[in-house]
Parts: structure tokens; C-alpha cells; sequence
């Protein structure tokens, strides 16, 4: 039987909790090393949004191991948060007025949040229709 299959989950079961761990350390840096004014800013919710992303890409890669057909993630949508993030981030390079400045890191929040909501949706689907 081979080593992370439903009746034996101990080795994707052991990477999932590792890779879970990393990013609540790396949340954990970017909370601990911000300062609190910083929090009110859309870039930092933006960054956090993005760990959040790249916790649930994660996970859906763990799945997809297991599964025989896999879930795929909506690409064009991650694509236009990344774009919205760089914006955003560089905002003063690109001369963006305040107004627009301060959208761009929403639209990378909603690019991300969406995302991982369809992928989220998924993980349900799919489980509810195996029992």
C-alpha cells in the first residue's frame, strides 16, 4: 500500500502539517515585525492576502497528489491579483494618483480572496459527492 493513501495518510498528512506550520511562522513574521500603524494600510492586508493564497495553493497541490482527477485553480484570476499587487507596490514608479493607488491593493485582496474561495468550493464539492 502506498505511503499517503486514504487507508495510510501519514506521509501527505505530515507534509500538510509541515507546510501549514511555515506559514503561520510566516504570518507570524509579518505580524510580529510591522508595525501596528502598517496594518491600517491596503498593501499590508494585500501581503497577507497573498500568504492566505499561497496556504490554499498549497493545500491544493497536497490534494491534487491524491486525487485522480485534480482541481485546477483559475489562473487568469491569479494572474490579475498578481498584476493589481505589483500596482500597487509600485504605484510610485508608475505614477498612479492617490485615488488609484489605494485600488489596486483591493483588487489584488478581492483577485486573491475570490480565488481561493473557488478553489475552497471545490474541496467541498468534491467531498461532498464522495460520501
Amino acid at each position: 500500500m502506498p505511503e499517503g493513501s486514504a487507508l495510510n495518510p501519514g506521509k501527505s498528512r505530515r507534509w500538510t502539517v509541515i507546510a501549514s506550520g511555515a506559514l503561520c511562522g510566516l504570518l507570524a513574521l509579518v505580524v510580529i515585525y510591522t508595525k501596528p500603524n502598517a496594518f491600517y494600510s491596503p498593501i499590508a492586508v494585500m501581503i497577507v492576502a497573498a500568504i492566505g493564497l499561497a496556504a490554499v495553493l498549497l493545500q491544493l497541490r497536497f490534494y491534487n497528489q491524491e486525487q485522480a482527477r485534480p482541481l485546477h485553480t483559475p489562473v487568469w484570476l491569479n494572474a490579475l491579483g498578481i498584476l493589481f499587487a505589483l500596482a500597487a507596490l509600485f504605484s510610485g514608479v508608475l505614477h498612479l494618483s492617490p485615488a488609484i493607488a489605494q485600488l489596486m491593493p483591493l483588487g489584488a485582496i478581492g483577485a486573491f480572496s475570490i480565488s481561493s474561495a473557488i478553489i475552497l468550493h471545490g474541496f467541498r464539492k468534491r467531498k461532498a459527492t464522495q460520501r
